[in-house]
């Protein structure tokens, strides 16, 4: 059973930078994409948004409005993904979830104050 924990949410003021961390267990990590997801304040489960993904080979991808802003990187030695998020606005505030197929953590929140 893939186990997913996500860490290094927490509040700050836009223009700021914050890392997550998501550490993985129970599957083949370097075998799997991993992604990032968010929802927002007032959102339903179904609204929850696509953020970013990496490949099992490293590739990158990102929802448009955080392109430039968010990096999405893994460390396959410690079977984590990271996602560095800077020049924070208040619309990046949600709670972000880390995903690996249909398993997903428990999620971190993020608050963007303006």
């Amino acid at each position: 059973q893939v186990q997913l924990a996500e860490s290094g949410g927490g509040w700050v003021q836009a223009g700021g930078s914050l890392r997550l961390s998501c550490a993985a267990s129970g599957t083949i990590f370097r075998d799997v994409a991993v992604d990032w997801y968010r929802q927002a304040p007032g959102k339903r489960r179904d609204q929850r948004e696509w953020v970013a993904t990496i490949t099992r080979a490293g590739n990158r991808l990102y929802t448009d409005s955080v392109e430039g802003r968010f990096t999405i990187s893994r460390d396959n030695a410690k079977n984590t993904t990271y996602l560095q998020m800077s020049s924070l606005k208040s619309e990046d505030t949600a709670v972000y979830y880390c995903v690996i197929g249909l398993d997903w953590g428990q999620g971190t929140q993020v608050t963007v104050s303006s």
